[in-house]
């Protein structure tokens, strides 16, 4: 009998083990053909995985997924056949691991990236779908060195940055310690070999010395009536690596080659156990933690303290209860595993707040890039403790800020933080917090949001990815509303209305070229000038035409004199220039002015110096703006902390907008703000709104308009 079948008969029994056997039949048929790198059966795969998770203690459902978590990535069979076969619970899980094999990216980093996030999106719906996945990767880490050296390499890199660290999260230590030292077996192979051999020549005489600590601290346990268990855990590879590494250290420099843990039935003989070792060896200084009272992020419980015995010999020493060993070794798995001290549904909660935290902020993140460097600062992150006023432990990144800190507590208590007190006292936001300072933070319900110079400061990730999330949100509804009004006047301009050419099919189209998934985020995209509106406009133009054939009809223009890009009603033979004090470009509603001698002056409707002109000199005028047509210079002025940003800004603005500056000016008022007057070469009055809004939303700019003189 296969191993994974006697685990299955030996591990489960009456509905759930049939659900298994049934799951097993149906993925050795479904991978029947298949083969891996090695040339092995497919199958293998799924069973291993599956026989892991037996071994975590999870429940059926997790293991009929596990046998079931490449079946509709790999065979022919459809997620339908899942949902009938084994229900809709089973078919989540499978479904959760599945990649986005059906969707085409641009790069490869863009694939991962975009999985993992599906993968988030999952593990919040339900915390197993991860656990299946860390077991599948902990197999495939196994059964690396079939593959070629850059695919090892590259896979070994990325568990080390994103699996190994998620295990660790959920506390399951047993997964972790494994895929560290795979990892390091194939990312820095020399360093390995050395390990493994060093380590093994020195085993018999530190097994010596361990065993002797293990009979004293025994002697101890008796001595107090404790009952216990004390044994002998060496540290695995990839811990000493990072100490020989990260702290320049030798192999002999590093003395806690082994640990030596105490197991007692309660905290209370946890701190006896505790007190009695350190009345007999001496503690080091500094190498005392108290995990019980303060525990680590994943939950994680325990005394750790290093001790000399009498032969100048140091060794470390964690003690901690049954339970809390259980939940070291198994993490969040122990909530299955473990059934008669089965957590509360709040408990599973508090293990899994950080998934839901991920999920908070990950929404705000539309690029891939960004969304993946966010997860790793939050996943490598030092831990940095402090307390609320209540006394409540909150987990920061080391040199964090009470900004960082309002933002752990809650998205809104961080978007409504207008100070901070720290020990009492109040300290400015950018204040480095300590370990075990007490913060308070200070809330307005009247504050607009945080300030985007909190970037520059802050240290956590998810307060940085939840800062740029609150902008976006708050900006969009004025995207939409300025796209809409644009592509509006686009279509105007090209004789349709936007009712008419935006249909359902050709916002299908254009939908699928552009990757939106409504008409919101089309015009949003468009207001905050990701995409231009000719490129929306063209292609709505085009599907509208296809679908609704035009005839073609010859433009006639009617008691017009037309001149350049504009049409003034009711004049003929005068010569048509445009106002240098208010530079009106497409788009803006003009009005032209009859000089003396110089024909039609054309001015912006709300130019001031048409506001005490000789109404009957004024004339309505019109765009005609065509593709390819005249171009036009609009003047921006800039109000902004000094003219090197203000200069910056508006050339890097202009070049990503591919716009060309015809002159620039500076200079200081009074206030000694620096004034930086810009004229730019454009064709549409949309260039400019989209323009002035970039500007506006850079930090150091205090103010900018459109010129009129």
């Amino acid at each position: 009998m296969e191993p994974i079948l006697m685990k299955i008969y030996e591990n489960y029994t009456g509905d759930g083990r049939e659900t298994l056997l049934k799951a097993y039949d149906f993925a050795k048929k479904a991978h029947a053909n298949q083969k891996r790198a090695s040339g092995e059966p497919y199958f293998i795969h799924p069973c291993a995985v599956a026989s892991i998770l037996v071994d975590l203690g999870l429940d059926v459902a997790t293991i009929a997924g596990a046998l079931l978590h490449d079946v509709i990535e790999d065979t022919e069979y459809k997620e339908e056949d899942i949902r009938r076969e084994f229900g809709e619970e089973i078919l989540t899980l499978v479904s959760g691991v599945t990649k986005l094999d059906k969707i085409v990216f641009k790069s490869q980093e863009e694939e991962e990236a975009e999985n993992f996030r599906k993968i988030f999106v999952a593990m919040a719906k339900d915390i197993r779908v991860i656990i299946i996945k860390l077991a599948d990767r902990l197999h495939n880490m196994r059964s690396l060195n079939f593959l070629s050296k850059e695919r090892q390499q590259r896979m070994a890199q990325e568990t080390l940055d994103i699996f190994a660290p998620i295990a660790g999260r959920l506390g399951i230590s047993q997964i972790k310690c494994e895929l560290e030292d795979l990892c390091l077996k194939y990312l820095d192979p020399e360093a390995f070999e050395f390990l493994v051999e060093n380590i093994h020549q020195k085993l018999e005489a530190r097994n010596n010395f361990v065993d002797f600590v293990v009979n004293e601290i025994k002697s101890i346990l008796s001595e107090g009536n404790i009952k216990g268990e004390v044994f002998g855990r060496p540290k695995h590879f990839y811990s000493i690596y990072k100490k020989m590494k990260f702290k320049d250290k030798t192999l002999d420099q590093i003395y806690d080659l082994t640990a030596v843990r105490v197991i007692v039935g309660s905290v209370d003989e946890c701190y006896d156990v505790f007190g009695k070792i350190h009345k007999k060896w001496k503690p080091v200084p500094g190498r005392i933690k108290d995990y019980i009272a303060i525990p680590k992020a994943n939950m994680y419980q325990s005394l750790h303290t290093t001790v000399v015995t009498n032969f100048g010999q140091p060794f470390e020493i964690q003690i901690r209860t049954e339970e809390m060993h259980r939940t070291a070794e198994y993490g969040i798995a122990a909530h299955w595993k473990y059934k008669e001290n089965r957590d509360t549904e709040s408990g599973l909660d508090q293990r899994i707040a950080w998934v839901r935290e991920v999920m908070e902020w990950q929404g705000g993140l539309k690029d891939s890039k960004e969304f993946m460097d966010t997860l790793k600062g939050d996943l490598y992150s030092a831990e940095l403790l402090v307390f609320t006023p209540h006394g409540k432990v909150i987990s920061l990144p080391n040199d964090a800020t009470p900004v960082d800190f309002a933002y752990a507590i809650h998205s809104q208590v961080g978007n409504r933080c207008t100070g901070a007190k720290v020990n009492g006292k109040i300290v400015p936001l950018n204040s480095r917090l300590t370990v075990g300072d007490v913060v308070e933070i200070i809330t307005s319900p009247n504050s607009k949001g945080p300030s985007r110079d909190w970037l520059k400061f802050i240290k956590s990730s998810s307060a940085r990815a939840k800062i740029k999330s609150f902008y976006k949100k708050e900006m969009k509804e004025e995207n939409v509303r300025l796209g809409k009004s644009m592509l509006e006047e686009a279509a105007k301009r090209k004789g349709y209305s936007l009712s008419e050419i935006l249909t359902e099919g050709s916002f299908k189209k254009v939908a699928e070229k552009l990757s939106y998934t409504s008409q919101d985020e089309m015009f949003s995209s468009i207001g905050a000038g990701s995409v231009s509106v000719n490129q929306v406009i063209f292609k709505l133009i085009d599907y509208f035409r296809k679908e609704v054939p035009q005839p073609i009809v010859q433009p006639t223009i009617t008691g017009r004199h037309t001149k350049g890009s504009v049409t003034i009603k009711g004049m003929t033979g005068l010569m048509v220039s445009f106002a240098g004090c208010c530079s009106p470009v497409p788009g803006d509603e003009i009005t032209g002015f009859v000089t003396r001698g110089r024909g039609i002056v054309i001015h912006r409707s709300d130019c001031p110096n048409l506001q005490h002109a000789d109404k009957e000199r004024l004339q309505p005028a019109e765009w005609i703006v065509e593709e390819g047509g005249a171009r036009f210079n609009a003047g921006i002025i800039i109000k902004a902390e000094d003219q090197g940003v203000a200069l910056a800004a508006v050339s890097a603005c202009v070049a990503e907008m591919k716009l060309s500056i015809t002159s620039i000016n500076g200079r200081y008022d009074k206030n000694k703000d620096a004034i930086v007057e810009v004229t730019v070469s454009l064709t549409n009055r949309n260039d400019v709104e989209v323009l002035i809004k970039k500007l506006t939303s850079h930090a150091k700019i205090y103010d900018v308009r459109r010129m009129a003189n």
